[in-house]
């Protein structure tokens, strides 16, 4: 009997423990029960946070889509990407290009559509691609035959660094723009007539 005793006290001792939960009484005096709320795990800001860059001119709307990674204390042109090879011109996947409308790119037409943008940075001069396969992770599928456009751009010099990749595009007039590419000290630009 004492044993009994003993055992229907410690029963009764775990029911009455706090447990996880709260009970809440219902306006209509049911008894609910709801979870305890969960803090939120704190989330770490990426590395090379997805972007895009975009701009109306006249009727065309031209559309960047990347992911902009940071300097960090590298060098990044002939260091992390090395000079004279064919580059995402990003992070992860490929950049790519849209415009609805025909753009002419230094006297070369680029027809409506979306593109794969790369580049081949250099010391003294860059390649700018425009290529037919937008949809693929970072370079892996680049073929040069898929190329509808291919451009050489002299490269700026800037005193300051630009941490994240940025895109930008410029708006010049009605029918014209410039779209620009910086990143590190280095600073691409060179510009478009809507068609």
């Amino acid at each position: 009997m004492k044993y009994t005793i003993i055992f229907l006290g410690l029963v009764l001792m775990s029911a009455c423990k706090e447990t996880s939960q709260e009970v809440d009484v219902a306006p209509d005096n049911q008894v609910t029960q709801q979870e305890t709320p969960q803090a939120e795990p704190v989330k770490k800001k990426p590395l090379s946070p997805h972007t895009s860059a975009m701009a109306m001119i006249g009727d065309a709307h031209i559309h960047f889509d990347y992911s902009s990674p940071g300097v960090r204390d590298r060098i990044v042109f002939g260091g992390l990407l090395p000079y004279n090879v064919v580059w995402q011109a990003g992070a992860h996947q490929a950049t790519w290009m849209e415009t609805n409308k025909d753009l002419s790119i230094a006297g070369k037409k680029l027809k409506a559509g979306k593109y794969g943008f790369f580049v081949i940075p250099n010391e003294k001069e860059w390649t700018v691609i425009f290529n037919s396969n937008w949809d693929q992770h970072g370079k892996d599928e680049y073929d040069k035959k898929d190329d509808v456009v291919r451009l050489k751009i002299t490269p700026q010099t800037n005193e300051d660094i630009q941490e994240h990749l940025e895109y930008k595009v410029i708006k010049t007039s009605d029918s014209s723009g410039r779209i620009t590419l910086s990143w590190e000290k280095i600073l691409i630009e060179f510009p478009f007539e809507v068609n």
